[in-house]
């Protein structure tokens, strides 16, 4: 699905599946931005060799095919949204930044890298500027995976043992995120190609159970385990690395996006697990929540 418009007007066009036989050419004439959001998404486990082929086939062949298409009718900007994957998993006593040679550890993080390192070659000598957003964790309206699932135990009241967990984790609200987009569309004379973008404040696991099941009003029944006894638990049930994720810390600098283009995050970490809260409360997911809630009582 294609958006294309101004500020007034907003045509949305069907193009049907994002392949590298998708022709985009004549959908983007006249069209001074691109922003790319469509990605196969990371999944927790080993990723199959068909899988990774999967993973490469749109991650990194379908945009090589959009920005090529790009270039032919001069866009002058394509913005690539990547992951902060790219750089790794996990930090220990420095947040990442864009100047960190890049680590990356699945399937997704690679091809996000192996697309990055494509559009930096194909608009090298083109009229096209590139730039590249890295975002960690995205929530907000919407969300899926770990995070709607992690609302789902605390609006439920179950026990998780979180109570004692010391990392610190950068996070993005969509609403920040789509700032940062707007921010980056309206200075296309931008220094440098990647930025690294997060919210104003990173939290540890404690803390983000804590003030989400604050922002769906309910209480948080988080039993203090240490860190080390959840280890050992998901190294013997086959879990290390879901473990590691939530233990672990995952920490970035956006001072170069701050500094070049003088953006700062308009919303909160408490107003953006605030407008998650109140979606997920809103949606069909309390009803689904509070029936199978009575029936395992």
């Amino acid at each position: 699905m294609l958006w294309v418009g101004s500020q007034k007007k907003i045509n949305q066009i069907n193009v049907g599946e994002f392949t590298t036989k998708t022709h985009w050419r004549d959908i983007m004439q006249g069209v001074e931005a691109v922003v790319h959001l469509a990605a196969r998404a990371h999944t927790m486990g080993n990723t199959s060799e068909r899988e990774e082929l999967a993973y490469h086939q749109l991650n990194v062949e379908v945009t090589r095919r959009l920005v090529s298409e790009a270039i032919s009718v001069d866009v002058k900007q394509f913005i690539f949204m990547s992951s902060i994957k790219v750089n790794g998993e996990t930090t220990s006593g420095r947040a990442f930044t864009e100047k960190d040679v890049p680590k990356p550890e699945d399937a997704y993080g690679r091809t996000k890298w192996d697309a990055e390192q494509e559009l930096i070659r194909a608009t090298k000598n083109s009229n096209t500027k590139p730039v590249i957003l890295r975002a960690p964790l995205v929530y907000g309206p919407g969300v899926k995976g770990n995070f709607f699932r992690l609302m789902e135990a605390l609006a439920k009241e179950k026990i998780l043992p979180l109570g004692m967990i010391s990392n610190s984790r950068s996070l993005i609200y969509g609403g920040n995120l789509a700032d940062a987009i707007k921010t980056a569309l309206e200075n296309p004379s931008s220094t440098a190609p990647t930025y690294l973008v997060r919210d104003g404040e990173d939290l540890s696991t404690t803390e983000l159970c804590q003030r989400l099941a604050a922002a769906l009003g309910v209480r948080a029944r988080l039993p203090q385990i240490p860190t080390s006894l959840l280890r050992l638990g998901g190294t013997i049930i086959g879990q290390d690395a879901a473990i590691r994720r939530l233990t672990g810390s995952l920490q970035l600098t956006d001072n170069a996006i701050r500094d070049d283009l003088a953006w700062v995050p308009p919303f909160t970490v408490d107003q953006g697990l605030e407008c998650t809260a109140a979606w997920f409360m809103s949606s069909n997911n309390m009803p689904k929540m509070l029936s199978s809630h009575d029936h395992a009582a």
